[in-house]
């Protein structure tokens, strides 16, 4: 079983296309903050025109399972997904096949 480690830009792109196309703009229209609090844990924040879309841990890793799908080809459902806060790459998402 190979693992795929996603970048913490790979996530902001996966976060921009997603609030993208929930609220129909382009992807370059969206400006993203990932977020990780020791309460709350993992999550987002997209910004569109001055207005926030925040987005909890289960929407994070459903804009993950999105970009995995169309990058990567991976059955979004059948993969493991493991988000992460490392010192050096800030914030990654590990996908096991």
């Amino acid at each position: 079983m190979e693992t795929l480690k996603l970048s913490e830009q790979e996530i902001i792109n996966a976060v921009c296309v997603y609030v993208a196309a929930k609220a129909n703009v382009r992807p370059e229209d969206v400006i993203v903050e990932l977020l990780f609090d020791d309460d709350t844990g993992f999550g987002a924040e997209g910004e569109i025109a001055g207005v926030l879309h925040p987005l909890t841990e289960s929407q994070l890793i459903e804009a993950i399972r999105g970009w995995i799908e169309s990058e990567y080809q991976i059955d979004p459902y059948a993969a493991g997904i493991q988000l992460k806060l490392d010192d050096r790459e800030g914030i990654i998402a590990l996908i096991s096949e």
